[in-house]
This record gives C-alpha cells, sequence and structure tokens, in this order.
C-alpha cells in the first residue's frame, strides 16, 4: 500500500502560540478524515479570527490535547528550533510467519506540520511592557510589534487551512475502504513528534495509536 504524505507550509510561531495552531490543524484534518458519525461542533480560536470544526469525539479530542502537551514539553527543552508534528492514518492487518502471528500497520496518509519556534524576546518573557513601566514609544512599539507577528501568523495559518482543504478534497483515491462506518473515527491514527535522546542526537519520532 502507498502511503500519501503531505507536507504543509512552515509556520513561525512562539511557544504561547502553538496550542493553538495545532489544535486548528489537526482537527481541520480529522474532521475531514474521520470518515464517520462526526458530531461537527465549531470552535473559535482564542489567538486568531480563525474558526475550525470539530469531529465531535471526545476520545480524540483528549488525546489531541495530550499530545500536544507532549509537544510543548518538548519545546521547553529544545527551544528556537524547527520540528515538525504527523498525524498519520493505517489501518492493521494480521500478518503470519510461520507458526506466528503479528499485527501490522499499513500507512495510507501522512501530514507532516512544520513549524519554527522562535524565542521570545526579553520583553515578552519579562513582560516588562505591563509591569508597572511608564507608557511610551517603547510600550508601543512592543505591544504593536506583537499584533504584526499575530496578524502575520494568522494570515500563515489561514493558508495552511486553505491547503488542508484542498488536498482532502482532491486526493481520495488512497483511502481505504471504510471498515467501521458506525464509529466517529473510522481509522486508527497516531500523532508523532521528536524525540531526543539524553546526548542530545537525535531518536526515532515518540508515537501515540489512538484507535
Amino acid at each position: 500500500m502507498n502511503c500519501e504524505v503531505f507536507h504543509l507550509k512552515e509556520l513561525e510561531v512562539e511557544q504561547y502560540q502553538i496550542r493553538e495552531v495545532l489544535r486548528c490543524i489537526l482537527h481541520t484534518i480529522m474532521f475531514n478524515r474521520a470518515l464517520g458519525l462526526v458530531r461537527p461542533r465549531e470552535v473559535e480560536c482564542e489567538l486568531f479570527d480563525i474558526t475550525y470544526v470539530q469531529c465531535g469525539d471526545s476520545h480524540t479530542e483528549k488525546k489531541i490535547e495530550e499530545k500536544i502537551d507532549h509537544f510543548l514539553t518538548w519545546v521547553e527543552k529544545h527551544p528556537d528550533k524547527k520540528s515538525r508534528v504527523c498525524l498519520s492514518f493505517y489501518e492493521t492487518r494480521n500478518k503470519h510467519v510461520g507458526w506466528f502471528s503479528k499485527v501490522e500497520r499499513l500507512y495510507w496518509e501522512q501530514w507532516c506540520i512544520q513549524l519554527h519556534v522562535l524565542r521570545a524576546g526579553p520583553h515578552e518573557v519579562k513582560k516588562q511592557v505591563y509591569d508597572g513601566a511608564p507608557s511610551g514609544n517603547n510600550g508601543e512599539t512592543v505591544l504593536d510589534e506583537r499584533q504584526r507577528r499575530n496578524a502575520t501568523l494568522e494570515a500563515a495559518l489561514r493558508d495552511v487551512i486553505i491547503e488542508v482543504l484542498s488536498i482532502v478534497n482532491e486526493k481520495k483515491d488512497h483511502i481505504p475502504p471504510v471498515q467501521q462506518p458506525d464509529v466517529v473515527v473510522s481509522f486508527p491514527f497516531e500523532i508523532s513528534i521528536p524525540r531526543y535522546k539524553m546526548d542530545g542526537r537525535n531518536s526515532s519520532c515518540d508515537a501515540i495509536c489512538l484507535v
């Protein structure tokens, strides 16, 4: 089975923006690839003027939040790095090897969300503008700069969502027949994030399988 792999446009984000960015992208993909009895629920982003749709499965929502938490923990230990979060869909099949059998995963689609996490400047770490400092040009410049970066990211995030919607509408031939039409998410999936060994070398991606 061939696996379709989609690399989405890289986004430059600050740490406080990561959760909303990943929620928006991951839930948009999940809603369009659930292929089951979805219960659409519109959600407004907390940081951006963007609305996305969840598929209405509490188990899936909980697992996505858990994986975002794991990624944020990784980011705290590896600031100012480029990284990616991958969402993969697969089928399972029993494979017989001699006297034994094992469950084999057949991946049919993978989405790579590419992020460049920027290190926050000193004024954002210390929040100087809001800690009793007198208002003036410096404070206004800091605030304007943050608003400009937010607007830039919002526009880039919209482009990524449009990219996702375009792909899910055009790329359908590789999707296997639905075997569980009576559930919300018809196929098992996993979300993988970077993982580093103690010596700092890259290791394989840490993955969580959601079934």
